[in-house]
């Protein structure tokens, strides 16, 4: 089936609200197998509002429109949707009595303006809002030899999910002889266009289909597969995914919900391994600290302007390198290892908010008998906003690959 969303209000278009109804609602056909080609945003104009829907009605099975249902003069998706049929609206008695009733309960006797709300045409049928006034519509009709529906709701984001979830998914549910499910694999360590060219060939199948997302926490490949059963479809997702983590390796942190954070969290609490913090420098002081300091087996973040300083806290010689100052750091916390990093922000020219980062990361452990150290630089053109994130990810991703090392050789 195909589906489109339209989303009707001129406080869209305007920016004065976020659509997170269309939003909403494309994340629900993906569970009942529905494939969305379009979501439009159009304002209270009837002449627009019939132009869009004519193009949706024509080009899609499904039309779910959010909005435009309310009591007063400006709301005109009924209006548009009998225009665009060429029916005529008629107030139905049991629906006025409904709206009726509804101010009733309240102690509030119902404005004559709202009787539009009781209006419907004959190719509709009412969809039940008790919680609200504006009760939505199942248009049903065929355009030539294809079957069309129209549904429209409310644009009050809790009502139109309680119609959604209770009056519409019911009746699509019945009518789907397909689901589609996503996974999505979560990538560390491996830029965008990297990932790309490892997987290139696995991005052209028709199902499951493969695609790549540069996000905050990483890169996802998300996969969505279309099948008759759930578990048809998590099958065909298993067998991509075993080709995908067979090409990228420990790169794939995680799956759906999992964060860097979590992860590393888990690992930590299995390992029962201990870690101390060392940043060092005066760019990106408190990055390792935010992302790792709470986490269980933390012994302590440290944070010093040079190598040398560490003597301060610690007490003993100066140390000349990080890798001097973080087996000082590890002898005096007795932590089974040490994660440092020295850091330098230069800003490029007058944007204050335009900097090169440069970063030099370290850890220190051991894995069974073996002395381990793991080191990496890095260099970003970024913002100052981004440094934090990027240092606190470079660093989790390091401690994370580190901790699958020990687990491995532990087992």
């Amino acid at each position: 089936m195909r589906a489109e969303i339209l989303s009707v209000g001129t406080e869209l278009l305007l920016g004065a609200i976020t659509d997170t109804n269309a939003q909403y609602l494309a994340q629900r056909f993906t569970g009942l197998g529905i494939d969305c080609f379009y979501i439009s945003q159009v304002g209270d104009n009837q002449a627009r509002l019939v132009d869009t829907l004519r193009r949706a009605w024509d080009r899609s099975d499904l039309v779910v429109t959010t909005g435009g249902l309310g009591p007063t003069q400006d709301d005109l998706t009924r209006e548009a949707i009998a225009e665009l049929l060429g029916e005529n609206l008629t107030v139905l008695p049991e629906q006025e009595e409904r709206l009726r009733r509804f101010f009733a309960l309240r102690g509030a006797s119902m404005p004559e303006g709202n009787l539009k709300q009781a209006s419907l045409i004959a190719s509709a049928t009412p969809l039940d809002n008790p919680i609200g006034t504006a009760p939505g519509w199942w248009v049903e009709r065929r355009q030539g030899e294809a079957q069309r529906i129209i549904v429209s709701m409310p644009g009050v984001p809790f009502e139109m999910k309680r119609m959604w979830e209770c009056e519409v998914e019911p009746r699509l549910r019945a009518r789907s002889d397909s689901v589609l499910v996503s996974r999505t694999l979560k990538v560390l360590g491996l830029g965008e266009s990297r990932v790309e060219e490892m997987v290139a060939d696995l991005m052209n199948g028709e199902n499951p289909t493969l695609a790549p997302y540069a996000k905050q926490d990483g890169v996802h490949l998300r996969i969505t597969a279309k099948a008759s059963v759930e578990a048809e479809a998590r099958h065909m997702i298993d067998g991509l995914e075993k080709i995908v983590r067979d090409r990228l390796g420990d790169a794939v942190y995680g799956v759906d919900a999992d964060t860097p954070e979590s992860v590393t969290a888990r690992l930590l609490a299995d390992a029962g391994t201990t870690f101390a913090v060392l940043e060092v420098g005066s760019g990106a002081i408190g990055s390792i600290g935010a992302s790792l300091g709470s986490l269980s087996g933390s012994l302590g973040v440290f944070g010093v302007a040079s190598v040398q300083a560490t003597s301060t806290i610690m007490g003993g010689a100066s140390p000349q390198t990080l890798e001097g100052a973080a087996e000082a750091l590890k002898t005096f916390t007795t932590a089974d290892m040490v994660i440092a990093t020295r850091s330098e922000i230069t800003p490029r020219g007058e944007d204050t908010d335009s900097v090169t980062a440069r970063l030099e990361l370290l850890l220190l452990g051991n894995v069974g008998d073996e002395r381990v150290v793991r080191t990496s630089q890095e260099s970003w053109r970024t913002s100052a906003t981004e440094v934090r994130r990027l240092v606190g990810l470079a660093a989790q991703n390091m401690l994370r690959l580190y901790l699958l090392e020990e687990k491995m050789v532990k087992s």
